[in-house]
């Protein structure tokens, strides 16, 4: 994991790894492996709230745990951008790593592919296939999406391209606010 800064790889290091290599397809083995998903992303996400560094929310989407929907957000110039966030399992999981989604962002940024999934070809995927199967979706948001929110949210940003919750005008709003300035 050459290139990663000392923070980053003491996270990686306190996720744990996993050993069962399986995909949706492969029953009871794949049971297994959600298993040691959900302790790899529980323990993940108390390193982050140990280090009060709090940024996602993920939780499967369907019982056999090939849908995964949540949120996740970054901090920019002291205020929180969220963004909804889900994945699918691909089938030959783990052998290919989930393509994460952002919907929201869809079209906003060239880091990104149609449907919002975001661009992680050059960095990460080597990683993950060298890594396969031990890594899994705790590592997925931690050296996948994580760098990619740290790069491409402030940009967004001070583009103008992602506005703040708090700067966006209701339509409603707006049309009060004009009828009250045309009033006076």
């Amino acid at each position: 994991m050459e290139g990663w800064d000392k923070g980053t790889k003491s996270v990686v290091g306190e996720i744990p790894l996993l050993s069962t290599r399986a995909g949706p397809r492969d029953g009871e083995a794949w049971r297994q492996r959600l298993k040691e998903e959900y302790r790899a992303l529980i323990a993940y996400t108390s390193v982050n709230k140990s280090k009060d560094n709090d940024w996602f929310r993920i939780s499967a989407a369907n019982l056999e745990g090939t849908r995964w929907e949540g949120s996740c957000w970054y901090v920019h110039n002291l205020r929180r951008y969220e963004f909804p966030l889900q994945f699918d399992i691909p089938v030959a999981y783990p052998q290919v790593a989930p393509e994460i989604e952002l919907p929201t962002l869809d079209g906003k940024t060239h880091k990104m592919y149609r449907g919002g999934k975001i661009c992680l070809t050059v960095h990460f995927k080597p990683l993950w296939a060298k890594n396969c199967p031990r890594f899994g979706i705790a590592h997925a948001l931690c050296l996948g999406l994580a760098p990619w929110l740290a790069a491409e949210v402030p940009i967004l940003v001070d583009s103008g391209m992602v506005k703040h919750k708090d700067d966006e005008v209701a339509p409603a709003d707006a049309a009060a606010t004009s009828g009250s300035a045309a009033a006076s």
